[in-house]
């Protein structure tokens, strides 16, 4: 009697073979052995780098990063100087390349629809011209915009002493636009907390006007609600408060302007290069994804009695933006690594700083490397994930 359970037990497949012939373990088991041999080939790569650089005298360290940077840097919006750090320098060129990164995605975007719409229009002359700076801009390498648009922003502005002067504040030359700096008082603050609570204002009530459009369709004014809740509020504050800012104004002192605050030609050359660029790509994906958009749907809403700019702003754009969001989302992880380039005219980014002078100072090849392709990793990953967020958002729901 004992002889049959120990039978019937010798002839069931082991564990790791029941495992196997599962198919959605063995997925898993494939998966799991390919990362760890992934793991192991990355792993001794690094280990063999590690082992050449002590070979060559070098070893791998990040100690460099608190010794002094010994250069400077044109533009900083954190306190720096020659004597800061290489993790210093390395922090204002995270700032700068997040600086160029959301100017551009912002000013990309804006032009990027606006000339999606127009390669759409009925317009002949409309059509045409956005047609023919779509097919120019994207055919031609972005660098080379980045170099022209650099080249006439310093040889067509004027210099410091023939600057062109608004209202005795602002100046623009060829050295930068030199343009009035605040100084906040502790007033301030109050002015501070009416943006905060304007925006405030103006979310809830976007939501509230939201549903009850979607309730009784009454349609109430979401924007002018919110233009006064985020602008007249904080004036109002800002007057009652006793104008809680001064204003440090650029003067033109030997050669050039002190004072004040100042955009540097480096960054508004990056800036429209990279922004125009980036916009003719975006101005198809928009083309492409209010073509998606079924013209039925159209002919419903002017049927209705809607205007053009209605129907295109409440029923087709909508719709479109199912499709225009997720290659939004690659345009905008190109603009901001397209921006390593920055170092081509000078504009001290990321790419600049650690992985440029920093990495020629401490012959620190890998460990500078390392670190940008980090920071470029992780800007990707937010961005991707941000956008992935909001497309979750605006997709269509099933029932």
């Amino acid at each position: 009697m004992s002889a049959t359970p120990t039978a019937s037990s010798a002839s069931q497949p082991s564990l790791f073979a029941r495992l196997w012939y599962d198919k959605q373990n063995r997925s898993i088991i494939v998966q799991i052995i390919a990362a760890l041999a992934l793991l192991w080939l990355f792993g001794s790569m690094i280990l063999n780098a590690i082992h050449n650089l002590e070979v060559l005298g070098k070893g791998f360290s990040f100690n460099f990063l608190s010794q002094p940077a010994s250069y400077d840097i044109n533009q900083h919006l954190i306190e720096y100087s020659s004597r800061s750090s290489h993790f210093r320098a390395m922090m204002v060129g995270i700032i700068n390349t997040l600086l160029i990164a959301v100017a551009g995605i912002v000013l990309s975007t804006v032009l990027g629809f606006m000339l999606g719409v127009f390669r759409l229009s009925k317009n002949w002359l409309i059509n045409k011209l956005a047609y023919c700076y779509i097919e120019f801009v994207r055919n031609v390498p972005v660098l080379l915009h980045i170099l022209l648009i650099h080249g006439i922003v310093v040889h067509s502005l004027p210099k410091p002493k023939q600057a062109i002067n608004f209202s005795d504040s602002t100046f623009i030359t060829n050295r930068g636009v030199f343009m009035p700096s605040p100084e906040f008082l502790p007033q301030f603050k109050f002015v501070f907390a009416a943006i905060i609570i304007g925006l405030l204002i103006a979310w809830f009530f976007w939501r509230f006007a939201k549903k009850l459009q979607e309730r009784t369709g009454t349609q109430l004014p979401v924007f002018l609600v919110a233009l006064l809740a985020i602008i007249g509020l904080p004036l109002l504050t800002y007057f009652f408060t006793g104008q809680p800012i001064n204003w440090n104004i650029p003067e033109l002192k030997g050669f050039n302007f002190k004072g004040g605050m100042v955009i540097r030609p480096e960054f508004l050359a990056l800036w429209l290069a990279l922004s125009l660029y980036t916009a003719a790509f975006i101005a198809e994906n928009v083309r492409a994804g209010i073509l998606a958009v079924n013209h039925g749907q159209t002919e419903a809403s002017m049927a209705l009695g809607l205007p053009r700019n209605r129907t295109l702003n409440l029923v087709v754009i909508p719709q479109a933006l199912r499709v225009i969001v997720p290659p939004l989302s690659s345009q905008y992880l190109n603009l901001t690594k397209n921006s390593s380039l920055a170092i081509a005219i000078g504009y001290m980014d990321v790419t600049a700083t650690i992985g440029g002078i920093s990495l020629n100072q401490t012959g620190r090849e890998m460990e500078c490397m390392m670190i940008v392709m980090a920071i470029y990793l992780t800007f990707s990953l937010l961005i991707s994930a941000g956008m992935n967020y909001y497309n979750s958002r605006i997709a269509l729901v099933e029932r």
